[in-house]
Parts: C-alpha cells; structure tokens; sequence
C-alpha cells in the first residue's frame, strides 16, 4: 500500500489530481484509521491506465469515466459469458449418454458418391419491337 505523497512521486503528478481523481469516482483508495489514502497495486494499475488515457491520448476526464464503466461492464460480461459456457459444459457432460442415443436416432445416414456437377441453362427470347407487335420471329439462344 502506497501514501498519496508516493504515488504522487512515483507518477510525477500532484497529490491534488490524485484527489481530485477520488472526486471524481475514478480511484478509490482505501483509506487507514488515521484516515489517510493507501493506494494499492491494483489502484495503481488503474492510475496508468487513467494517465495513458489523459496524459497520451488527450482523453478528458468525462471520457476517461465512460472508458472505465465500459472496461468494467466488459469484464463483467466476460466473467458472466465463462459462467455460461461452463454451465453449458458441465448440462452436455451430465447428459452425455442420453443425449448421444437421439443423435444417432435422429441423424440421417448419407451415402457418400461422386461429385456430380450439373450444368443448367437459360433460355432467352429475344425480339425486335417490329417483331414484337405483330408476333413473328422468335430467335433463342442458350447461355
């Protein structure tokens, strides 16, 4: 755990960004009896992120919110996507034997042959407008 002061240092920020990062919901250190901010690694971890974001992308501090909520709603599916498909394992898994009986009942066993190529053909009628009135000629030709 890491004193405002340090991290200031360490970062080469001023311990009122710092503060006013906390305002602003985007760190929240925890803080010790005496009251005093102790940032953690992962406190730290965010920091970069937030100064990678404002200090080289010119990022400002209402989109660096939206950023981070999106980063945490993302992760938050992620974990919410690995729940699922570890449920979906663990129901095949369960039911592996009743399940394998109906696919072999209800798939339809295809012979395999050779490959066979047909040719279609279109056939277009073409006529003049003298042709067309008076119903004469037709002339076709395949494509």
């Amino acid at each position: 755990m890491y004193m405002i002061s340090a991290v200031a240092e360490l970062y080469d920020i001023h311990p009122q960004t710092l503060r006013m990062y906390e305002r602003e919901g985007l760190l929240q250190p925890n803080r010790s009896e005496g009251n005093t901010r102790l940032y953690s690694a992962s406190d730290l971890e965010r920091l970069e992120f937030i100064l990678t974001l404002t200090r080289d992308l010119g990022v400002n501090l209402a989109g660096v919110e939206v950023i981070l909520n999106m980063r945490e709603n993302m992760s938050r599916l992620q974990e919410e996507v690995g729940s699922l498909m570890t449920y979906v394992r663990d129901e095949l898994l369960k039911n592996e034997s009743k399940l394998k009986g109906r696919f072999e009942q209800a798939l339809v066993r295809v012979e395999r042959g050779p490959l066979m190529v047909l040719k279609r053909t279109t056939q277009i009628t073409v006529r003049s407008p003298d042709e067309q009135t008076t119903g004469d000629v037709d002339k076709t030709s395949n494509l």
